[in-house]
């Protein structure tokens, strides 16, 4: 069975392959935050070399991090790998829509649509008190 990425049920803990995709698919939703897709306007080919450049950047990280190599060259390859793709700095869609990378969705403009698709979206643990008993 063939399934829209907006359709809940391609996603969530039982289905990692698809991601939930915001209707203008500018962003997908990972634990409720919404994080900026690629540029879909890129080729294949370009993708593909964005994506081998931070698969290979984020290893050079790791690296780093154990004591092999400059931390901030590693992150910094990164940062650009994902600027190139799209996913961090000037956004790639032309209408002026503001940036909600990074936000959680509830908190956006797509708070009604999020709360149809994952009707649960209620204050998280971390944002409730718990009691305190006197």
């Amino acid at each position: 069975m063939n399934r829209s990425p907006n359709d809940p049920a391609s996603a969530g803990p039982g289905n990692s392959r698809t991601p939930l995709t915001t209707p203008d698919g500018r962003y997908i939703v990972v634990r409720g935050q919404l994080w900026r897709r690629a540029n879909p306007e890129l080729t294949e080919a370009e993708r593909a070399r964005h994506v081998a450049e931070l698969m290979s950047a984020r290893r050079a990280v790791r690296a780093a991090l154990m004591g092999d190599g400059p931390l901030k060259d590693a992150r910094d390859r990164v940062q650009a790998a994902k600027v190139a793709l799209g996913e961090r700095g000037p956004v790639w869609w032309a209408d002026g829509a503001p940036d909600y990378n990074r936000r959680l969705a509830r908190n956006t403009p797509y708070a009604d649509w999020f709360a149809r698709i994952e009707p649960d979206t209620g204050p998280s643990r971390s944002d409730v008190r718990a009691p305190t008993s006197r």
